[in-house]
Formats: C-alpha cells, structure tokens, sequence
C-alpha cells in the first residue's frame, strides 16, 4: 500500500477537499495531493503567521482556495456541496496547546464545533468515498504507564487544545456509527505525533523557535528540556493520511482511529532535538532551565503505532536525526535564498525515494 505507483493510480483525478490548507500541514498535503495528479481544493481561514508558506510558495495548484470560517455551518456546508469531493482531510484547527490556553472558547469552538460542522455538511455528498479527520497524539488521558498510548486506550486532556481535541474524537465516532457506517462512507481519525519539517512559522514550536534565535543570533530560551515526544517529519503523517484515506475507500470497516507517529528511537526529549537541530545548524546559542511559570504542558508522549503497521502497512522512513537534518536544511536553503516550493517538492521526491 505505501507503493508511490499505487498512490499516484489511486489519486489521479480525484477530487479532495483540504480544510486547513493554509496551515503548515495542510499546505505539503495539498502539494502532494496535487503531484499525484488531485483536484485539491481549499477550505480554510488565511494564514496565521508572517511569513507562511502558503503565502510565499506561489503555488498555484489549488483548482480552488476558499477563505472561510469552518464555525460557519451555513457557508461550509454550501461550500461543501458546491465541491462535492470524494476525498476529504479535515486539518482545519487552533492547533497550539499555548494559545488555547489565552483562548479557550476559541479553540472549542474551532476545533470541537468546527469538526462537528464539517461531519454534518458531509450528510448527502453524493461521490464521497472517504474522509480523514486530523487530531493528536495528545487526545490520551495521561498515564504514568511511560509506554506508548494505543488507539483504544482512554481519552482526555488538561489543557483546552488537548481536550478539545478528545472531544472531536468522540464526536467523529459518533458521526461515523450514528451516520456514516451503514451508508457505506468510511470516518477515519488519525491521531499524529510532534510534526516538524520545513516551512512552520508557528509560534512556541521548538524548530521555528530555534530557526528565529539562531538566524538572529540570540540565545534559544528552552523551559523544558527534559519534555518527550513522538517527534516525526511532516511527510510521515501525510504519508500515513494518504494511504489510510485510500485503503478505507475500498474497506470501509477499516475506518477508525489510527495513531501515526515514529518508531520508539524517534520518541526523545526537547534536550535532545536541540542538540541535534544545533549541530546541523552549524551552531546556536541555548539556555536550558526549568521553568514553571507557564501553562501546564505534558512532559511525556509516546505513540504505539502497531495497529497502524498491521492494519495499513505504514511503515515511518527517516530516523529522528534525518528529521530534524531535513528540517533544518529546508530552513537554511531557504534562507540562503532557494525557492520554498522548490524545497518541497525536493524534499517530498527524496521522501518518496526512502521506501
């Protein structure tokens, strides 16, 4: 199922709705999406963050890019219909566990009512084959257990992002059972570890954040060193997307929750990925302390991903000192002056070569 050949037969022609399009995720899958032959239209709020790589790529292969508000059932639902797509990723979201804290209804109302919206606008979409709905690996109820969460442990969440998102799990599973199932439309979520990968201007993520130390010379301020996480380049999600979006359209019983993440040697802690990140930086300045004066965060996350190998045949390609020397490299070409859909589009060829 991970045979590039396979993928480009399926998605040719295929026309897929991308919500959250401008985001840093959205957008490398809908440039996969388009080099494999996709009708990729946009649903989304406008970039974030200046810059954005939405913005700066000058890519023109959206066959639509639609500015609107995923809250607004009305304009989603006419949109929706208006596209009527037979592929759907819903990526739109407040995805940063910080500012959900500064803006907990927003990110309720983004992440819980907006998903619920987008299911109710999927009622009577006439071509519709199959639908991946993005959440986190942080939809886990914490555990102490230190091993890896798997897809039918607990759900929860502390902080309002992660609770949000839990929510939108069970919201989408019930969708999938009250609506979805015995119509034959396969529901799947995906449930993804810490992405990281060239072209994210996000604030408080630990690439973009030591990418704007480095390049300005200052010290890299780190609260958590010692924090753990599933860390994984964006490409092994979007991989992942791909081939579950594709693999449930014609076994609908295979929709459900699936976890995406890295194998165990890539779960490591913030200390860890810096040291790296410097070294194929060429230098940078850091302080590591342990802060506590900010909102309350996780300090460990690990993904079983076995259900996705058995089921989906997915299989993680680059080990976490590729990941972040990918990273990195996309960042200082770029800075260096190289076009940022050329560096995609390289790194997404090099991707593919890696099976």
């Amino acid at each position: 199922m991970t045979s590039n050949s396979i993928l480009k037969k399926f998605w040719s022609g295929k026309k897929v709705l991308v919500t959250g399009h401008t985001g840093f995720k959205g957008f490398w899958l809908s440039l996969w999406l388009e080099r494999l032959g996709a009708e990729v239209t946009g649903i989304s709020l406008p970039p974030s963050t200046d810059p954005n790589l939405y913005a700066i790529s000058n890519f023109s292969g959206f066959h639509q890019s639609i500015m609107c508000d995923i809250r607004d059932f009305e304009a989603l639902s006419k949109h929706c219909r208006s596209i009527n797509p037979e592929i759907i990723f819903h990526l739109a979201a407040q995805p940063l566990v910080r500012e959900s804290y500064s803006d907990s209804l927003g990110t309720f109302s983004s992440n819980i009512m907006g998903t619920a919206n987008l299911l109710e606008s999927m009622k009577g979409l006439s071509n519709l084959e199959s639908s991946v709905f993005i959440t986190t690996d942080k939809v886990y109820q914490e555990s102490k257990s230190r091993k890896g969460f798997k897809e039918d442990d607990p759900l929860g969440g502390y902080d309002p992002y992660s609770s949000s998102k839990a929510a939108c799990e069970i919201v989408i599973d019930s969708y999938r059972k009250s609506f979805f199932h015995d119509v034959g439309v396969p529901v799947s979520s995906a449930r993804a570890g810490n992405v990281i990968g060239g072209g994210d201007w996000s604030k408080d993520r630990l690439i973009p954040d030591a990418i704007r130390a480095w390049q300005d010379g200052v010290e890299l301020n780190i609260r958590s060193p010692e924090a753990t996480r599933p860390w994984q380049h964006v490409l092994e999600p979007l991989n992942g997307y791909l081939i579950l979006a594709q693999e449930i359209s014609s076994s609908p019983d295979k929709a459900q929750a699936y976890n995406f993440g890295p194998d165990s040697d890539s779960t490591a802690s913030v200390k860890d990925v810096v040291e790296i990140a410097r070294e194929c930086y060429g230098g940078g300045k850091v302080k590591y302390s342990i802060a506590n004066d900010g909102p309350r965060e996780s300090d460990w996350l690990s993904l079983d991903i076995e259900k996705s190998k058995r089921i989906l045949n997915f299989q993680p390609r680059w080990n976490l000192h590729e990941t972040i020397s990918h990273s990195i490299s996309w960042y200082v070409d770029f800075l260096s002056g190289a076009k940022p859909l050329t560096l995609c589009n390289q790194q997404i060829d090099l991707f593919e070569s890696s099976v």
